[in-house]
Parts: structure tokens; C-alpha cells; sequence
């Protein structure tokens, strides 16, 4: 199946805008996505819906590989639109800040920072655990957004994170991939679990499928 086929389907999956994630041990997780080669109005619906699926699971970001589309869109959701960036936020949070939540096509980065920041993540794809990764601080990022507005800026703090998190989603690289040997050992089990858990339920019946 093409994945216009397969977008195809999966928008026409139910009634409500909210789509089904997909999990570790999902094989769409573990590949390269491809670039989008036009906005078409599917990929607007299907922008708007993963918006709809990061706010219903409380999400700062997610990747269309997350909901089953092997296609390189995000979303971002790292800011209330609501409240002021702060006066010395980068400029890739001046610029997308107050625009979130916002889709990104063919989001790459371009450069990251020497300095390096720990901080516990989770994943949307990766439920109910948690653990420490290193990352650059900074990144500069080259995107599009779905009207057609190309930029290239640098991002700090939390935005530079969740970028770099999603942007993994889209080279079939979960967060659980970059863990030190420590953390990759305490969480071994459970990972293990989970996905194990994601192979039984594809493996099922489709009519006989569970939600994971």
C-alpha cells in the first residue's frame, strides 16, 4: 500500500478528528519517512487532526509516522499562544511561539549547538515511560509551513528538544534509541514489554484488534 493509499484510509478512519497512535514495535516507527511533494488538502486534514491528537493526549509535539503516515510533517506544540514569549526566548520561539500549535513540512536541522543539555523525555508513542537523554541546547531548523512559508532559524530550550525529538520520529529513531547504556538497562523491561504488546495487537485479526 502507497503511502497515499494509506493516508487515505486512515482519514476516513472513524467519525472524530482524533487518530489513533501507534506505538514501539510498530514497523512505520522504524523507518525513514518520505518528503511531502505538494500540500494537498489531505495533508491539511491531516495536519489538523494530529493537532486534535497531541491536544487530546497532551502532547508538545507529534509526528505523522506516530499516527501510521510515513510522510515528514509535525507538529509543534511547545507554547500557550496565549501567554507572552518571554523577552529573552531564541528566535525560532519569537518566530513559532505564538503561532503553535503549527505544522511543519520537511522540518530538517541544519546545525546544533556544542552545548549540551540532560533532561528526562516521554513520548506519545512510547506510553507511561520516561527517561534521560542528551541533546544540543540549540538547533537551527529549516521548514516549511502548510503555506508554503519557508524559514530557517534557531531554537533553544524546550522548542530545540521537541524538534529534535519529532525530527527523530521522521528518521524512524524513538527517544529510547539515544539513551545512555544506564538508562537503556532501567528501562529495558519495560520497552521490552510494550513492545511485545504493539506485535501481539498487529498481529491480530483486524476486526479482533485491541487498542494499545
Amino acid at each position: 500500500m502507497s503511502v497515499t493509499d494509506s493516508l487515505k484510509r486512515l482519514l476516513t478512519f472513524g467519525t472524530g478528528a482524533v487518530l489513533p497512535l501507534r506505538h514501539a514495535g510498530d514497523p512505520v516507527l522504524e523507518k525513514k519517512a518520505r518528503k511531502i511533494a505538494a500540500v494537498t488538502p489531505e495533508i491539511r486534514d491531516l495536519a489538523a487532526r494530529m493537532v486534535a491528537t497531541m491536544r487530546e493526549n497532551r502532547g508538545v509535539g507529534l509526528a505523522a509516522p506516530q499516527v501510521g503516515v510515513s510522510l515528514r510533517l509535525i507538529i509543534l506544540g511547545t507554547h500557550d499562544p496565549r501567554e507572552p514569549v518571554p523577552a529573552d526566548a531564541t528566535p525560532g520561539e519569537h518566530l513559532l511561539g505564538a503561532r503553535m500549535p503549527l505544522a511543519l513540512v520537511n522540518p530538517e536541522i541544519i546545525t546544533v549547538s556544542d552545548e549540551l543539555e540532560a533532561c528526562s523525555e516521554g513520548c506519545l508513542s512510547v506510553p507511561e515511560i520516561s527517561a534521560e537523554v542528551v541533546r544540543p541546547w540549540a538547533v537551527v531548523v529549516r521548514a516549511t509551513t502548510l503555506d508554503g512559508e519557508p524559514f530557517e532559524v534557531a531554537c533553544g530550550n524546550l522548542l530545540s528538544r521537541c524538534l529534535q525529538h519529532e525530527i527523530d520520529h521522521l528518521d524512524g529513531i524513538l527517544f529510547i534509541d539515544r539513551l545512555k547504556k544506564t538508562e537503556t538497562r532501567r528501562i529495558k523491561e519495560e520497552v521490552e514489554a510494550l513492545r511485545e504488546r504493539t506485535r501481539r495487537g498487529l498481529a491480530a485479526p483486524r476486526g479482533k484488534r485491541r487498542a494499545l
